[in-house]
């Protein structure tokens, strides 16, 4: 496949681990709530796609979530289980009472968010998160910490609390784009920035919602500029505009930039529309990598060039990702795109036939009228028989 592929960019083969937060996070999408065999069913479907690390909840919401991230913890073995806490010791708490792999931690550094949420100085917000990360350590978990609007803080404050927290023993740093102000070259500053500011053995992080729609590009960059891992949600779920969709920035890591992730691409379609299925929402038809149109081609020039070789117009095969191809027929189609659904039902495209095939369907384009597969299967099928004056638009 690496012929197929155009791999841009950066194209060493380095390793990004992928943290799905669709149950945290992404069940912070206004409306949505999951039941806790829900939950665990998404969290199997996770672990079959191969993430390697799942967001499992936040267990001091309610008990419902905390019994929902003790079943987590208890069924799943194959991704790492983590819970969202706060810095305090009774999350903690009760992280440890479900059993999970690591926790993440989390505390506002933006001045903003220091004085008009919590009320406190950054002294403050410090000595809480070491003193949460020392607590953690203690009860032998992995600690992620993020620091909730890192990207609209002051950044030598944030180095410096990054500094203590790696001090304090946390194994990798979160820069959370809380709001989605961040731009990609932004992003790769800031990312660069950190790395070079913050000693210690850690891994750093990017967690990006999609405001102003640069979720994905923003963690494509920081990937880039030498972040390890990145936060994602199933289609981009979230709150407000959403999170970095994971089957996209899945794709593009593997299949632009050429880093390795652990993902199962061939499930990826699957376990994304089974997710979506469990949470009641529809895909949009021109979702990236997932939706109906994704691989869809109807311009007649570009289905000659798709049955010609896919390369012409598709940045990787379907197939990769458990999707299939679609050839449609519509008022933009030529010759070719007939051909091809007439040999697909088996039917030996004679030029007559295929004329008039793609003059009533222009007919009925140019009218506004929607052409569904059933109305091109019939205006086929009357066509081929013969029956000329039914095939006639009114």
């Amino acid at each position: 496949m690496g012929s197929y592929i155009a791999r841009l960019g950066n194209v060493e083969s380095r390793y990004i681990r992928i943290l799905d937060t669709t149950l945290r996070d992404g069940e912070q999408t206004p409306g949505l709530a999951f039941r806790p065999d829900e939950k665990l069913q998404i969290a199997l479907l996770l672990e079959e796609l191969n993430v390697d690390s799942i967001e499992a909840g936040f267990p001091a919401v309610s008990r419902g979530e905390y019994e929902a991230v003790k079943m987590i913890a208890r069924e799943v073995s194959g991704s790492e289980i983590v819970a969202l806490c706060r810095c305090n010791r009774a999350d903690i708490d009760l992280a440890v009472d479900c059993d999970v792999d690591a926790v993440h931690l989390f505390i506002a550094t933006s001045d903003i968010h220091l004085k008009y949420k919590l009320r406190i100085s950054r002294e403050e917000a410090l000595r809480r998160a070491i003193d949460a990360v020392e607590y953690a350590k203690s009860h032998g978990l992995v600690v992620e910490f993020s620091a909730e609007d890192s990207t609209r803080t002051e950044w030598t404050w944030l180095a410096r609390f990054f500094q203590e927290i790696v001090n304090a023993g946390a194994d990798r740093l979160d820069i959370a784009d809380t709001v989605g102000v961040m731009w990609p070259s932004r992003m790769q500053e800031l990312v660069r920035y950190v790395l070079e500011n913050v000693r210690g053995s850690y891994i750093l992080s990017v967690h990006c919602h999609n405001d102003f729609g640069m979720a994905t590009a923003n963690s494509i960059a920081a990937a880039e500029a030498g972040a390890g891992q990145v936060h994602v949600t199933v289609a981009g779920l979230g709150e407000r505009a959403g999170n970095a969709p994971l089957e996209e920035v899945v794709t593009a890591l593997q299949f632009l930039l050429g880093y390795r992730t652990g993902i199962r691409f061939e499930k990826l379609k699957h376990v994304c529309e089974r997710v979506l299925e469990i949470a009641k929402f529809e895909i949009s038809p021109n979702k990236p990598i997932i939706g109906i149109n994704a691989f869809s081609h109807e311009s007649g020039i570009h289905v000659h060039g798709i049955i010609e070789n896919p390369q012409t117009y598709e940045p990787i095969p379907p197939e990769l990702i458990g999707a299939q191809r679609r050839i449609v027929i519509g008022k933009h189609s030529g010759k070719h795109a007939v051909e091809y659904v007439l040999k697909s039902m088996g039917i030996t495209p004679v030029p007559e036939i295929v004329d008039k095939i793609l003059k009533v369907i222009k007919e009925l384009g140019d009218k506004g009228e929607k052409i569904t597969e059933n109305t091109i299967i019939e205006i086929i099928r009357l066509v081929v028989a013969g029956d000329s004056e039914k095939t006639t638009v009114s």
